[in-house]
């Protein structure tokens, strides 16, 4: 089909479709543009129709000036012909946390993005050119807005940076870029290439119920299942271990003060009674002894512990 049959169809499409729709065009505008459809129409309208009437208006905005009343009205025209696409784009994010609303408003940027970006002449549909455009715009409002897990804003912005840098390189290259490539472009070292990839894996962190890969010696485990803890108790055997052969060193009274202050719950004046000093005497050795006992705790080079006394710990009532 020559250019000016294929021109010639479009218009007459374009005036086929236009005397289906029951809207006024605005009395300044040229008389063969179609009027804009109402909501109630774009509802009923298939997207075949739709997608007919957006290729037609498309070939008649290629010859209109871009800071014309006209072309205004055909390029909002064809936004919103194709806003369900966005819709149907923004319902894949569902899940996500934010509100579909401002997703939805992305989506919207993305398409404007597709309109002015397309060109009929490539011979490419714009369904197919306007799909990855808009989900690419809101995967960017993702990246760029939502971080689960804080991180300083340098190394947010580091990140952004680098990605969009990888981006672009990938574009170019029909490739991923590698770090040192994407280093020279940036004018970046590669550790702050790595730093800022690094600091993206946050933005999309693993669920603790995700299952492994199918692949790997543990498939269908989840993550939650294979996350260590330590043992409190574990804690607690090795103190008792370790403090052990340090109570048997320790001179008999203060032996006894502990037991009675410790392990008896027997009150400090009671203690004093009971071994005939001062309440402010038993103070003073119960905070001298702990002392010496926390010191002794934290020199592994100590006497007692490598090798616990064979008597286990001494009883200061013996």
């Amino acid at each position: 089909m020559s250019a000016c049959t294929e021109t010639g169809h479009h218009a007459e499409l374009t005036a086929s479709l236009a005397s289906d729709l029951s809207s006024d065009l605005p009395a300044d505008l040229p008389s063969d543009l179609p009027p804009r459809p109402t909501e109630a129409q774009l509802r009923v309208m298939g997207k075949s129709e739709a997608r007919e009437l957006s290729d037609a208006l498309f070939e008649r905005l290629a010859g209109l000036a871009r800071e014309s009343r006209a072309y205004s009205y055909v390029r909002g025209t064809i936004i919103e012909l194709n806003m369900p696409l966005v819709r149907f784009i923004a319902a894949r994010f569902r899940h996500r946390a934010e509100d579909m609303d401002d997703i939805l408003q992305v989506g919207t940027v993305g398409l404007i993005k597709a309109v002015d970006g397309y060109d009929p002449q490539r011979g490419v549909e714009f369904v197919t050119y306007a799909i990855p455009t808009i989900a690419g715009e809101i995967k960017r409002f993702f990246r760029d807005t939502s971080w689960p897990v804080r991180v300083p804003r340098s190394m947010q912005e580091l990140y952004l940076t680098v990605v969009r840098g990888s981006d672009r390189l990938e574009q170019e290259l029909g490739r991923l870029p590698h770090p040192d490539e994407i280093a020279d472009d940036l004018h970046l070292t590669e550790e702050q290439v790595t730093e800022g990839l690094i600091a993206g894996r946050v933005y999309r962190p693993n669920s603790l119920d995700a299952l492994r890969d199918q692949d790997t010696d543990e498939s269908g485990s989840a993550l939650v299942d294979r996350i260590g803890d330590c043992d409190p108790g574990i804690e607690l055997a090795e103190f008792r271990a370790a403090v052990r052969p340090l109570l048997a060193d320790l001179p008999r009274r203060e032996q006894t003060v502990l037991k009675l202050r410790f392990w008896d719950g027997w009150t400090q004046s009671e203690i004093a009674d009971r071994i005939g000093v001062s309440q402010m005497h038993v103070s003073r050795l119960l905070a001298a002894t702990l002392t010496r006992l926390r010191e002794q705790l934290e020199d592994r080079d100590a006497p007692g512990w490598a090798e616990p006394p064979p008597g286990g710990t001494p009883d200061p009532e013996d």
